[in-house]
């Protein structure tokens, strides 16, 4: 491939015409931003979407990095010599990297092998004649005789013929076509099997691995990857089978050019390179692309769980009580107002004496109705069962109607309550409560607790450990940016943490706005930003859209219209018979929505000779003035009382949140201690690619119990056997 042919075959691979592509690819090589690109850049690129960018930055770097290794290998061929036009075209014409180092094997530097110590030895000749198979009589010894040489260590034909297999084992072996066409037939018809090794560590939990074998090409993702992680505790011994005499016999086949004397020398030498060269490479290569492919999928399902994660429903104006639980040390507490801010704290004993529980009880009530806490957020750690107990008896027994409570998924908590960050924000408070803080924050805004915490130990799928760290970082920053800016955040209460995830800002920009911010007092207009240090005109242009001012000078500042866009949004306003300070007037602002809504957008756009993407985004940023989008998520799942597992028979339909998603299928909160399973197959009537086509994490839905297996501490949950009057959306 050339690099001119780049953007025609990414707009191939991708399903978009060759311009978007081509269009893309300036704008990101010139330094833009997916998001900045994804939102701002709609006339250029066709309305491509971030998720589409984003696979095409990917692809991008893929195929730039097959055409320089294509330089590379044409390079290394020429100074051999060996560079015919038939092997350049070849090279050139390599749509992947397998292939490309398919076609360079055979010219590829080695360490000393058998078949080029047979070379120096001058039997290359008798190896050619055997590739060739003219001779039709005598036999392979009267044709080594010639080849014997003492000096060379040549001493019988025999040895001479030895040699010469090992040749042709290794050129055979090397043939591009031949191994792409073995690839494919161990990939569809090989099997990979496992056995377990009882002696080792922890080999029960690999139990159902025992003498487990199943085809190549239907393995699931999280099958490989629990096999492997069995494999690399010493629990499991995983092998590669094939058919090998089917296949030694195809590559036969292959090489067969009619009937000869080397027809025995030949079988010989193709079984010996087949189960030494070629098997063993190959499988070493199937199970590289299974484990890559098993990662791939399961980052992408971690990126996937982790944006429903960060974009779930805040509740905004609540007051929260953030309860951390425990048992040795006691629940930790901490209440925050609806900004977030610290306004009590302390710990309680709840799992000791029943004194000590009474006394705790005594303690939550006064700090409820002292602060008019309005909900309970309890962590799901260690004794959560128990703290949700106390939760949902003390409501009761003093009928706190006002009250409700839920359980917060409080991965990362330690680990932010333990960071620099979490240091510099609440330096008063012990690391304890400062974990009990964020408990409380992530449900009054989740997204802008979450970015706080490393990605990865957010707690976002199954083998998150297990898989290419490079890699998962890479994804779950995109993601974490990703979410960030489609919602697009406050600029004067926006945390570093969060500020760096806005296009074009990062660390150290950050710290500079919040500096800026501090030594300043509060942005009243974007164009302010331009005063921050480090802050230049590039960077301005790719955040400026992304950041909201409350209350600035011009209302325009607190909707999505990026500031280059100002004008047409004015004559925009103009020509609806309205002004940006009518932005401010909720009663100007119902009637400008209502005129928003009647807008033939084709024929406006050719008006204002702008594109019709951006016309309607303005439109639609015009219409909310300070819109968070996760406002149209159903708000999260809240309870007053405690459901036991002792209570819950097959049959029973209870309201749920989806906390996670695998490939097999979805864990759901039921407000017990343990989440259900809603298995792949459980979860609609018609068949289901994967769990995410149908669910996300945070939604909310009725699910009816189909099992309950108290010993073992598993509930499984139906959605396609709820009656159709259970069933939401």
């Amino acid at each position: 491939m050339l690099t001119k042919e780049i953007p025609a075959a990414l707009a191939k691979e991708l399903h978009i015409r060759p311009k978007q592509a081509e269009a893309a690819i300036e704008l990101l090589d010139t330094g833009n931003t997916v998001p900045f690109i994804a939102r701002y850049r709609k006339e250029a690129t066709g309305s491509l979407e971030d998720e589409q960018l984003r696979l095409l930055e990917e692809r991008l770097t893929y195929l730039r990095s097959l055409v320089k290794r294509q330089e590379e290998i044409l390079a290394k061929i020429e100074e051999q010599g060996k560079l015919t036009d038939t092997l350049r075209t070849s090279i050139e014409k390599a749509a992947r990297l397998q292939d490309l180092e398919d076609l360079y094997l055979p010219y590829k530097q080695k360490k000393r092998t058998r078949a080029q110590i047979a070379r120096e030895r001058g039997l290359e000749p008798l190896a050619n004649a055997m590739l060739l198979q003219q001779q039709k009589t005598g036999s392979p010894e009267d044709a080594a005789q010639r080849f014997i040489c003492p000096e060379k260590e040549i001493h019988t034909a025999e040895d001479a013929l030895a040699g010469a297999m090992d040749i042709v084992a290794e050129t055979v072996m090397e043939d591009a076509a031949l191994r792409q066409q073995m690839r494919r037939r161990i990939w569809n018809n090989g099997h990979l099997c496992t056995e377990l090794c009882r002696d080792a560590e922890n080999a029960q939990t690999f139990e159902m691995y025992d003498g487990y074998e199943e085809l190549v090409h239907t393995l699931p993702s999280h099958r490989i990857l629990a096999i492997n992680r069995g494999e690399k505790k010493g629990c499991l011994k995983v092998r590669l089978t094939a058919d090998h005499e089917d296949n030694c016999e195809r590559i036969l086949r292959h090489i067969r050019r009619g009937s000869s004397i080397w027809e025995s020398l030949l079988r010989d030498a193709v079984a010996d390179g087949y189960k030494r060269l070629l098997f063993p490479a190959l499988e070493r290569e199937i199970r590289a692309r299974l484990t890559e492919e098993a990662e791939a999928q399961a980052i992408r399902v971690f990126g996937a769980n982790l944006r429903q994660l960060l974009l779930q429903a805040p509740l905004a104006g609540q007051t929260v009580m953030g309860l951390d639980p425990g048992y040795r040390t006691g629940c930790k507490m901490a209440v925050v107002d609806a900004t977030g801010h610290v306004i009590d704290h302390g710990v309680l004993q709840l799992t000791k004496s029943d004194a000590e529980r009474e006394e705790s009880a005594r303690k939550v009530l006064s700090l409820i109705r002292k602060h008019h806490v309005t909900l309970l957020s309890i962590g799901n750690g260690t004794a959560s069962y128990e703290t949700e107990q106390f939760a949902a008896n003390l409501i009761r027994q003093n009928h706190l109607e006002q009250v409700h409570y839920l359980i917060t998924n409080e991965a990362g908590a330690s680990v932010y309550s333990a960071s620099a960050l979490a240091k510099e924000e609440l330096p008063d408070y012990d690391v304890t409560i400062r974990g009990a803080v964020s408990i409380a924050r992530r449900v009054q805004d989740p997204l802008a607790e979450l970015v706080k915490i490393d990605p990865q130990a957010i707690g976002v799928g199954q083998y998150q450990h297990d898989v290419n760290q490079k890699e998962l970082t890479h994804t779950l920053d995109a993601t974490v940016e990703s979410a960030v800016n489609h919602v697009g955040i406050d600029l004067n209460t926006a945390s570093g943490a969060l500020l760096r995830h806005i296009a074009g800002i990062n660390a150290a920009i950050a710290k500079n706005i919040v500096a800026y911010r501090n030594e300043n007092g509060i942005f009243t207009s974007r164009r302010q930003l331009l005063k921050v240090p480090r802050l230049g005109p590039a960077a301005y242009t790719q955040c400026a859209g992304f950041l909201r001012i409350h209350g600035g000078k011009t209302p325009l500042d607190n909707t999505s219209v990026h500031p280059e866009s100002y004008e047409l949004a004015e004559k925009i306003l103009s020509r609806l018979g309205f002004t940006p300070s009518d932005l401010n007037d909720k009663e100007q602002l119902t009637l400008l929505a209502a005129k928003c809504r009647l807008v033939d957008t084709a024929r406006l756009a050719q008006e204002m000779n702008a594109g019709e993407p951006t016309i309607r985004d303005i439109l639609d940023a015009l219409i909310r003035p300070g819109r968070d989008p996760r406002e149209d998520l159903p708000a999260p799942l809240t309870r007053q009382a405690i459901v036991k597992l002792s209570d819950i028979r097959p049959g029973t339909i209870l309201r749920g949140t989806v906390r996670n998603i695998t490939d097999f299928g979805a864990f759901v909160d039921i407000g017990i201690k343990t989440a259900g399973l809603i298995h792949i197959s459980e979860l609609s009537q018609k068949r289901v690619k994967h769990p995410l086509d149908v669910l996300s994490v945070g939604d909310i839905l009725n699910v009816m119990v189909i099992s309950v297996d108290e010993q073992r501490g598993r509930i499984g949950l139906s959605l396609k056997q709820l009656p159709k009057e259970a069933q939401i959306g």
